[in-house]
């Protein structure tokens, strides 16, 4: 009973926290409380069961976890070995891989750990343990408030589309990803378009060191080579990370129209870190995602969860080190 009415005041403030922004990581954290509570709510429920029932349960969840960690380690390795092939070996490409033989190397402890009669070794594979499962725990909490932001219809009154930049191919051509998001920016000004006032394409993106132009102006030539009126073309070209593609399109927008609402336009693996980004930046509107080749999402997902962490680093490190003490505490008992 705890438990349910745990998840019922959970679910309640998320339910506050959406209704106020749904761009906010804390909503995410709190629907993942909400759930988790519920979950071990259901778990108590089987006490009335039968007991052979409860003993069936309780041995084939911890192995069914077991198996599940394993499977998602060795899927991430072999994604990863197909990142480096597809794209190269470079820190970006390689977390898939890493997360893999992380996950591998965590179960290989447990597993000694449960077979090895040494207080350091248990010490180390309960802190392990503890903060892999705080790490989890969030990367979940992501991934399933990710999904239902994503689907969000896109408002369609609005008076700029944000399309934002990423690298270009040989210094100045516009790479698949980038293309799906200046083509579903275009579809979305073209759809409000029929209906009404056509809204401004601002696309953003700054020069890079390897490129030969700014990404904007390559996104404006794609742009006008689909029909999209050079009128109705804004270039920011000035940014070199999501932060920054938002705070001077934002700018950009403001003069030209000071109250604007707009819809900012990335990927779909994106969509959540750029939605908290569009929040801290105070810019009025909503996020959509374009599709992505579905051998690049895992790793590039792993890398915006890690972007998110790395906003809250004094929460993070706090509930680091307080599992660190835990587990070492609870593991070197005898």
């Amino acid at each position: 009973m705890a438990a349910y009415l745990l998840a019922a005041v959970l679910l309640a403030l998320f339910a506050i926290g959406a209704a106020r922004d749904l761009r906010r990581f804390g909503n995410a954290v709190l629907l993942g409380l909400a759930l988790a509570a519920a979950g071990i709510g259901l778990l108590g429920e089987l006490d009335r069961l039968p007991d052979g029932l409860v003993r069936a349960a309780a041995d084939a969840l911890p192995a069914a976890v077991g198996l599940g960690a394993l499977a998602t380690a060795v899927l991430l390795v072999g994604n990863g070995v197909v990142m480096v092939r597809q794209e190269g070996a470079r820190p970006a490409t390689l977390l898939s891989l890493a997360a893999g033989v992380g996950g591998l190397a965590l179960l290989g402890l447990l597993w000694s750990a449960s077979r090895v009669d040494s207080r350091p070794l248990h010490a180390v594979a309960a802190t392990a343990l503890l903060v892999a499962g705080y790490l989890a725990f969030l990367l979940l909490c992501f991934l399933g408030y990710s999904a239902l932001y994503g689907r969000l219809p896109p408002r369609q009154d609005v008076d700029f589309v944000v399309v934002l930049g990423a690298g270009l191919v040989d210094g100045d051509r516009v790479p698949p990803l980038l293309a799906a998001r200046i083509d579903l920016g275009i579809a979305l000004c073209e759809r409000q378009e029929r209906e009404g006032a056509p809204p401004v394409l601002v696309l953003s993106g700054g020069k890079g060191s390897d490129e030969q132009l700014s990404e904007a102006e390559a996104m404006a030539r794609y742009a006008e080579d689909r029909g999209r009126p050079a009128g109705l073309v804004l270039r920011e070209d000035r940014s070199r990370n999501t932060e920054e593609n938002l705070r001077f399109s934002d700018r950009l927008m403001r003069r030209a129209r000071p109250a604007y609402r707009c819809t900012v336009v990335t990927s779909d693996f994106h969509v959540l870190r750029a939605a908290v980004a569009a929040r801290r930046a105070n810019v009025p509107g909503q996020v959509v995602g374009a599709p992505t080749a579905g051998y690049y999402r895992p790793s590039a997902v792993l890398r915006e969860f890690a972007a998110v962490l790395l906003w809250y680093p004094r929460v993070n490190a706090g509930a680091v080190l307080l599992l660190v003490a835990l587990g070492l505490t609870a593991g070197w008992r005898p």
